[in-house]
């Protein structure tokens, strides 16, 4: 039994299509007989979405701290993970 690592970036899970789409090929190589270890980014586009959004609710006046950032941008990760999973 084979350990594989697949890593799969925004625009490989962009769309709900994508996301199937990489749901089926994690099943794929798991059905295979292998082990799979999948990292997922956040769709495309929602870590900017997030960020901007950071900076619109603090403004210019405030500096959130990196964890902060770090929490917020997190779920947009977890949404994906989530999503494939289903």
């Amino acid at each position: 039994m084979k350990l594989i690592v697949q890593k799969y970036g925004g625009t490989s899970v962009g769309t709900p299509e994508r996301i199937r789409n990489v749901a089926r090929r994690i099943l794929d190589t798991h059905e295979a007989g292998n082990q799979v270890v999948s990292v997922v980014s956040a769709m495309a586009g929602e870590t900017n979405r997030l960020i901007a959004l950071a900076d619109e609710v603090t403004g210019k006046d405030h500096y959130p701290t990196e964890r902060e950032i770090d929490v917020l941008l997190a779920t947009g990760e977890q949404t994906t993970i989530a999503l494939t999973a289903m």
